[in-house]
């Protein structure tokens, strides 16, 4: 067997794994006239990252919903939280953010469900300083200005730096910006430090020389997750199924060609090649179910949140799961 047709059999059964009870549950109890209406438009909600870019870019998924009579709406948003907040108003029906966003979400009860993920990839994400910053540990963080999108995944990542440095959360001065106003104010040095992801992680280090102080290894996964609204995930799991299996594919194509990522890329985000390379070479290609060990991780961040009182009240992840998902992931 070849590596490319062992990767196409890998890529069916994930996918056969994620969607085959959910259809098969879903369609039984629909008429068979309405699983042949017309589905109209599935608008996705995207950011400067990860491989719902690159598949935007080369406009593979287009194809092959319009077979299904299915049209594809792009909608690029700065960062998770207003993502998924589009998401919970019903703007959009599908998108990707990090860890966090979606427990806050969750928190403030909008209706979502997870429907996989990509692998962790702690390095994607950074607490950076000025290359001139006189700050070398963590520890030096306490009391000062740290800029970052509250509810983003650097929020986790930030909690779990200052735990690991012995410094209080209470102890520096959480500054929230969203990303493009924390770099202006990273750059005219009103704050002391930023937490942020790529590609403004790797446009910080390439244009402004910014030093890390410490990325994600060792303290969060920073696992890249997939999410719809409950009724839409309802209504339209071979849509979804769709979706995710033409991301499984490019995943597969971007793995093996980084040149042409970075070409992509670019021209998506309107960023350099060397910037959007030195991003895409901490990508972590492969689309996934979403697991039980995911689901516990993801929990994790949750309390974590919660026992600083940042969320409004304590969840359990798992309820933002189809059912049919949970039968899935139980089989993991």
């Amino acid at each position: 067997m070849t590596h490319r047709h062992a990767q196409r059999l890998s890529r069916r059964t994930t996918l056969g794994l994620l969607f085959a009870a959910a259809a098969g549950v879903m369609a039984a109890g629909m008429p068979v006239a309405a699983q042949a209406q017309a589905k109209g438009e599935v608008r996705i909600g995207y950011q400067k990252y990860g491989t719902l870019t690159l598949l935007k870019g080369r406009g593979t998924l287009e194809k092959r919903l319009a077979e299904q009579g299915v049209g594809v709406k792009w909608t690029e948003f700065p960062a998770g939280p207003v993502l998924l907040e589009g998401l919970n108003v019903g703007s959009i029906d599908f998108g990707t953010v990090g860890e966090a966003p979606p427990i806050f979400a969750q928190a403030a009860g909008a209706n979502l469900v997870y429907v996989g993920n990509e692998p962790a990839s702690p390095a994607s994400e950074a607490i950076v300083v000025p290359k001139g910053s006189g700050l070398r540990t963590l520890a030096d963080l306490k009391g000062k200005k740290i800029a970052l999108n509250k509810g983003s995944n650097v929020h986790y990542l930030l909690l779990k730096a200052l735990e690991k440095a012995g410094v209080a959360y209470a102890d520096i001065q959480p500054v929230f910006l969203p990303p493009a106003d924390a770099r202006a104010a990273f750059e005219r040095g009103s704050v002391d430090a930023w937490a942020i992801w790529d590609p403004f992680l790797a446009a910080a280090e390439k244009q402004l020389g910014a030093r890390v102080l410490a990325d994600g290894k060792g303290l969060v996964a920073n696992y890249q997750f997939y999410l719809a609204s409950r009724t839409y995930a309802e209504k339209n799991p071979e849509i979804l199924r769709i979706v995710l299996d033409e991301v499984a594919k490019v995943d597969d194509w971007g793995r093996n060609n980084p040149e042409e990522v970075a070409t992509i890329l670019s021209a998506q985000t309107g960023l350099g090649k060397d910037v959007v390379a030195l991003a895409a070479s901490r990508y972590a290609y492969g689309v996934k179910p979403v697991s039980v060990d995911v689901i516990a991780s993801q929990q994790r961040v949750a309390d974590a949140f919660s026992s600083l009182k940042l969320i409004p009240k304590p969840i359990i992840v798992k309820d933002a799961l189809l059912p049919a998902r949970q039968l899935a992931t139980s089989t993991k």
